[in-house]
C-alpha cells in the first residue's frame, strides 16, 4: 500500500511515521514555499504542487496520487480535510480517502445541518433557529435577541468566521464581520446566530467508527483553554469531571457516531455550562490537533487506526476493552509574539532543543535551519506529557516547556509556561474565557532601563547577525545561540 499525504507540517511527519511502523510507503506533496520542509524530505517521494494554494487544489493533488502511484489519500487536518468534495472525488478516482464518507462530511462541514441532525436523534443542543441569516436584522429584531450571542460561520471550523455581540447595537457590525472572514475562510458567507454559554467548559469525544454500525469511544478531552477561540492547551481526561456526567456525554456522542454510521476517526464537541449542562456544538470528521492527548491515556495510534479501517475496514477490539489510564496534556508552541499581541512571528530557526525525556512527545516539523513564514498556520509543534495522574503531567509539562528552546523566531514558549503555572489552571478550574481574565506575571525586579537595554542589545545582536553570519565553529555557534536565547527572553 502508498499512501500520499495531503498536508504539511507535523502532522504530515505524524502520519508517515505511522506510515513507515507499518511498511506503508509515502508520498508528500509540496507547494513552492515548502520546497525544504521536513515532510518533503522524510517521505520516500515527494511531488511539486505549485503555489501556496496547492494544498486546496483538489485536481493537482489527485493528479499527483494518480502519477505516484499511491492508493489512498490521508488529509490530515486543515486544508481539504473536511471537504465533501475532496472526499467525493477520491473515491471516483478509484483512491481510498482515508476519513469519514463524503455524506457525513457534508452533513458535519453545515453546522446548521449537524445541529439539525443532533436534535433529531434526541441531542442536546443549544436554543436558536437552524437557519442561517439571509438579510439584515433590522434594529427592531436585534433588539429581541437575548445577548450576549456568538455570530458563527456555519460551514465553519478551527475557531474561524466567529464573532461576539454584546450588544443590539454592535450585533450588525458583528454578522458582518463574520460573513466575511467565513467568505474568506471556506467559501461560504453564511452565519447563523447561537447563545453565549458562559464561563462555558469545552469538552469533546474522540470516536471512531468502522462504517458498519460499530463506534467506539475512546475518552474525551478538555479544550478549555482558548485564545480567540482557538484551542492552546488540552487535556485528557477532563479534569473534575463526575463520573456519571461523563457516561452521559459518551452516550450522546456514541448515539450521533451510530446515527451517522460513522466511519473512521471524528470528535463530537460540546459545551458544558456551569450547572453541568451540556450542549452540542458540532462533530469534527478528520483527526483533531489534539489527538496526541488521547493516543497517550488510551496506548492507542490513532492514525494506525485510520490506515487499518482504510486496509481492513473494521475494528478488532470492542468498548469494554478501552482503557483511560493517567492524565495527559498538549500545549501548542506558535510562532506567535505573545508581547505583540501574538502577532505572528517569522525568522529562521537558528537554534532548536527540544525537551526529552520520562513521559515527554514532541510532535513537530522543525530543524535548525527551517524557515518559519507567514504563509501557512502559526503552529510549530506540539509538547505532549503523560504522568499517572494530572499532577505528575503537569509538573513534565512544566519540565518541557523550559527544556524546549527555539531561537530564531518568537514563540508562545514563556506564555504557556506561566499559564501551566497559574493557580486556577492548577486546581483545573478553567473555561472558554480563563485567558480573558488571565494576567500573566511581569518578570521581577526588571526596571525600565534595564527593559531599554535588553532591547537595544538585541536589536544590535539582531543587525550585526544580519551583517556578520554566526561562525561554523560548533563551540562559538552554541555560545553565541545561547546567548542570543537569553537576549530575547529578557524583552
Amino acid at each position: 500500500m502508498k499512501v500520499l499525504v495531503a498536508n504539511r507540517g507535523e502532522i504530515a511527519i505524524r502520519i508517515m511515521r505511522a506510515c513507515q511502523e507499518m511498511d506503508i510507503r509515502t508520498v508528500a506533496v509540496y507547494t513552492d514555499p515548502d520546497q525544504i520542509a521536513l515532510h518533503v524530505r522524510y517521505a520516500d517521494e515527494a511531488i511539486p504542487i505549485g503555489p501556496i494554494q496547492g494544498y486546496l487544489d483538489i485536481e493537482t493533488i489527485i493528479k499527483a496520487a494518480r502519477r505516484s502511484g499511491a492508493d489512498a489519500i490521508h488529509p490530515g487536518y486543515g486544508f481539504l480535510s473536511e471537504n465533501a468534495e475532496f472526499s467525493h472525488r477520491v473515491e471516483a478516482a478509484g483512491l481510498t480517502f482515508i476519513g469519514p464518507r463524503a455524506e457525513t462530511i457534508t452533513l458535519m462541514g453545515d453546522k446548521l445541518s449537524a445541529r439539525r441532525t443532533a436534535r433529531e436523534v434526541g441531542v442536546p443542543v443549544l436554543p436558536g433557529p437552524d437557519t442561517p441569516i439571509t438579510e439584515q436584522l433590522s434594529p427592531e429584531m436585534a433588539k429581541e435577541l437575548d445577548y450576549p450571542l456568538l455570530v458563527k460561520a456555519a460551514a465553519g471550523g478551527g475557531g474561524r468566521g466567529i464573532r461576539l455581540a454584546r450588544n443590539s447595537s454592535e450585533l450588525q457590525e458583528m454578522i458582518d464581520a463574520a460573513r466575511k472572514e467565513a467568505q474568506a475562510a471556506f467559501g461560504d458567507g453564511s452565519v447563523y446566530l447561537e447563545p453565549m454559554v458562559q464561563r462555558a467548559r469545552h469538552i469533546e469525544i474522540q470516536i471512531i467508527g468502522d462504517g458498519h454500525g460499530h463506534v467506539i469511544c475512546l475518552g474525551e478531552r478538555e479544550c478549555s483553554i482558548q485564545r480567540r477561540r482557538q484551542k492552546l492547551i488540552e487535556e485528557a481526561p477532563a479534569p473534575g469531571l463526575k463520573e456519571s456526567l461523563r457516561n452521559q456525554i459518551y452516550e450522546v456522542a456514541l448515539k450521533l457516531g451510530r446515527a451517522l454510521n460513522y466511519r473512521s476517526l471524528g470528535t463530537v464537541e460540546f459545551l458544558l455550562d456551569k450547572d453541568n449542562n451540556f450542549h452540542f456544538i458540532e462533530v469534527n470528521p478528520r483527526i483533531q490537533v489534539e489527538h496526541p492527548v488521547t493516543e497517550m491515556v488510551t496506548r492507542l495510534d490513532l492514525v494506525k487506526e485510520q490506515l487499518r479501517l482504510a486496509m481492513e475496514g473494521g475494528l478488532d477490539y470492542r468498548q469494554d476493552q478501552v482503557e483511560i489510564l493517567g492524565a495527559a496534556i498538549e500545549a501548542r508552541i506558535l510562532a506567535e509574539d505573545a508581547s505583540m499581541d501574538f502577532m505572528p512571528a517569522t525568522g529562521t530557526i537558528t537554534h532548536l532543543k527540544e525537551p526529552n525525556g520520562p513521559g515527554i512527545r514532541v510532535d513537530s516539523a522543525l530543524y535548525h535551519g527551517y524557515p518559519v513564514e507567514a504563509n501557512y498556520d502559526s503552529l510549530l509543534s506540539k509538547v505532549i506529557t503523560w504522568g499517572e495522574n494530572r499532577l505528575v503531567a503537569i509538573n513534565r509539562m512544566r519540565r518541557a516547556l523550559r527544556e524546549y528552546q527555539i531561537g530564531g523566531v518568537a514563540t508562545d514558549l514563556e506564555f504557556l509556561q506561566k499559564i501551566i503555572d497559574s493557580p486556577p489552571f492548577l486546581a483545573g478550574h478553567i473555561d472558554t474565557t480563563y485567558l480573558d481574565r488571565f494576567k500573566p506575571k511581569p518578570q521581577e525586579n526588571q526596571s525600565v532601563a534595564e527593559k531599554e537595554i535588553a532591547v537595544a542589545t538585541a536589536l544590535f545582536a539582531h543587525e550585526n547577525r544580519n551583517i556578520n553570519p554566526i561562525q561554523t565553529d560548533e563551540e562559538t555557534t552554541s555560545w553565541r545561540e545561547t546567548a542570543w536565547r537569553e537576549q530575547m527572553r529578557s524583552l
